[in-house]
């Protein structure tokens, strides 16, 4: 199979021809564009793997905590029939486990230092099963939440920012209050720390505190569970399998997925990744637009050789053809080069990030100012493609002047003056 003569003579262009002062300077030209396309992708893809990684870590820290799923009775009532709700709800295959809790605010007190929190009654029995950080501390605090010992575990922050440890007690004020002959005066508990974890996410690692689902009833004075959590097969599967339920379910509940409880903050990651995305392609089309000058400088320079190939019997296709190969080969051997670099970086980031840690004697990411120590890094396949085919396109783009004016160039004209 014979190879076309148009691919054979941008490929030769492209590796510059004879070795002029005036084809070397282009050669250069070229693969500073090659080059500038390379690192335009590989900086694309590194910085978008980036987001996704901390994206990921930041959810999966939140859903430790919270569930895939959450069924609220109205108004935050307790549920009207825990039992049916629970049976409806496991008989949805996609849901693994259920487990009832009551949730409501209430105000932690030691001495003269008082948080508000977010409480969380509990079964210790079942709560491991719909969430990690429970089934974390299955064998350690969460074993000594018993029925009327009105124990609690708090989150790391929270526990430090009250100055207590496990075995102290603090004071826990319900909101509702109690009518006495004196007035409405709030309700008053002893509690005793049996513990703390730390999530990894400071938003519920300063507010949280679990206890006994039946000693959250009692001193909040709740008929029985508020709602029901629920965890799934599959997470992303979260906000169909919600409304589902929603639609299934007897009563008037309420359902939320675990996409609906951070809507702002995934929509704010969204959006900033987009921004990222195009402001960093903008680099590609730079580089990639790079090649408009250095096909122009090509064309001037082989005015000579276009000629003799029309008086040859070239077509002004065939000779369009000619500098779109270069062109072509220049985005092609700098995608391919970016791709390279670009995954080899994210999939090696774990690494390169602490040597230069280590050589730089700095931290990128200190432990007391970011919610992670480590630089995260997740390509995605529907990431990566789109980076690639807009290199493709831009390089692609950028030949097509250049080489329509090769094709203009007049045979007798060129050769006036060779």
């Amino acid at each position: 199979m014979q190879i076309p003569y148009e691919l054979i003579l941008g490929w030769r262009y492209t590796r510059a021809g004879r070795a002029t002062r005036r084809n070397g300077f282009i050669s250069f030209i070229s693969g500073v564009s090659m080059l500038g396309i390379a690192l335009g992708v590989a900086a694309l893809i590194i910085v978008l793997s980036v987001m996704n990684g901390f994206q990921k870590e930041v959810r999966d820290r939140m859903l430790g905590v919270v569930s895939h799923i959450e069924i609220f009775g109205a108004n935050g009532a307790a549920l009207p029939d825990l039992a049916r709700t629970l049976e409806q709800v496991r008989a949805h295959p996609q849901v693994l486990a259920a487990a009832p809790f009551i949730a409501t605010q209430a105000l932690l007190a030691r001495g003269e230092d008082m948080k508000g929190t977010v409480v969380r009654g509990i079964d210790p029995a079942l709560e491991p099963s719909v969430t990690d950080l429970a089934a974390g501390l299955q064998n350690a605090a969460l074993k000594r939440l018993l029925p009327g010992e009105f124990g609690v575990v708090l989150g790391g922050e929270l526990a430090r920012s009250l100055g207590v440890r496990e075995g102290e007690k603090v004071t826990l004020v319900a909101p509702s209050g109690q009518v006495t002959p004196a007035g409405v005066v709030p309700r008053l508990k002893q509690m005793t720390v049996l513990g703390s974890f730390d999530s990894g996410h400071y938003e519920y690692d300063s507010a949280l505190a679990l206890m006994h689902l039946e000693d959250a009833a009692r001193i909040f004075r709740f008929e029985g569970p508020t709602g029901v959590r629920v965890k799934l097969r599959d997470l992303h599967q979260a906000r169909q399998v919600g409304a589902e339920l929603e639609r299934s379910l007897s009563g008037d509940l309420v359902v939320r997925d675990w996409t609906r409880q951070n809507r702002t903050w995934f929509a704010a990651v969204q959006v900033e990744k987009r921004m990222m995305f195009i402001i960093l392609t903008l680099i590609v089309a730079v580089a990639a637009f790079n090649l408009v000058s250095t096909l122009v400088m090509t064309v001037t320079d082989k005015r000579a050789d276009i000629a003799i190939l029309r008086t040859l019997g070239a077509s002004p296709r065939s000779i369009m053809g000619i500098f779109v190969v270069q062109g072509a080969m220049v985005g092609v051997i700098g995608t391919l080069a970016g791709l390279a670099l670009g995954l080899g970086v994210a999939y090696n980031i774990d690494v390169i990030v602490p040597a230069l840690e280590q050589l730089f004697h700095a931290s990128f990411l200190p432990k007391d100012i970011y919610l992670i120590s480590r630089m995260p890094s997740e390509p995605q396949q529907a990431d990566i493609l789109p980076i690639a085919l807009i290199s493709l396109v831009l390089a692609f783009l950028a030949t097509l002047y250049p080489s329509w004016h090769a094709s203009k160039v007049n045979p007798a004209e060129a050769l006036r003056y060779e």
